[in-house]
């Protein structure tokens, strides 16, 4: 079994510009290289726990065909002999969302989903992460995006986050021709690979992006 990626992210679209994003923070190394995905007008997807990766893909080439979320993890927990220890959060670029959190997933484990937006968590102070992290997003319906997700990260960590502490940070957030020289979809990609506090780090990381590219 590989390490384990306890963690806690959000899921999201962002219904006015139709971006897709997801933040994710945790007590692992460099959590940005493995739980974020996305590609824009397909979906974002956060897989985490014992993470398998593959799913990711996986997801995004099932989500391009046509199937819904809830389709999608459906058909990979079913190819999947170590599912009962995996989490998996996807949204869809219409908002259809869906969520599997494994009965063996690390306690406390378990999501918040709705129209747009799926919040998981493993390994969890307590149910009130995965609460709080939702109130934020729903609350702040009028912040940009971007900053948004990573409001959401910083609601779950102050009502004790990742019961281990925390290390790493990251948040993508994808629009068609959104990234570099309008080459690719990424239109913020930031991680914090090792930090004492990984989301103070990313929202420095994201306020020098601004300033840096005023236009993504």
């Amino acid at each position: 079994m590989p390490l384990l990626v306890s963690t806690y992210s959000v899921v999201a679209l962002d219904p006015l510009s139709g971006d897709l994003g997801v933040a994710v923070q945790s007590r692992f190394l460099a959590v940005g290289a493995v739980v974020p995905w996305a590609k824009a007008g397909v979906g974002a997807i956060a897989t985490q726990a014992y993470a398998n990766t593959s799913f990711a893909p996986k997801a995004l080439e099932r989500l391009s065909a046509g199937q819904s979320p809830e389709d999608v993890i459906g058909s990979l927990i079913d190819e999947d002999s170590g599912s009962e220890f995996r989490q998996l959060g996807i949204v869809d670029a219409t908002g259809r969302s869906a969520v599997h959190t494994g009965a063996k997933t690390e306690a406390w484990a378990g999501h918040r989903l709705g129209p747009g937006y799926a919040i998981q968590g493993n390994l969890l102070a307590g149910p009130e992460v995965v609460t709080a992290m939702e109130e934020d997003w729903l609350r702040a319906s009028d912040a940009l995006f971007p900053e948004r997700l990573v409001a959401v990260l910083d609601a779950g960590e102050a009502v004790g986050g990742d019961r281990r502490g925390r290390q790493s940070a990251a948040v993508l957030v994808v629009r068609q021709g959104g990234g570099y020289g309008g080459f690719s979809d990424r239109y913020i990609d930031l991680r914090v690979d090792d930090h004492p506090e990984p989301i103070d780090e990313l929202k420095r990381l994201l306020t020098l992006h601004r300033a840096v590219f005023p236009d993504g």
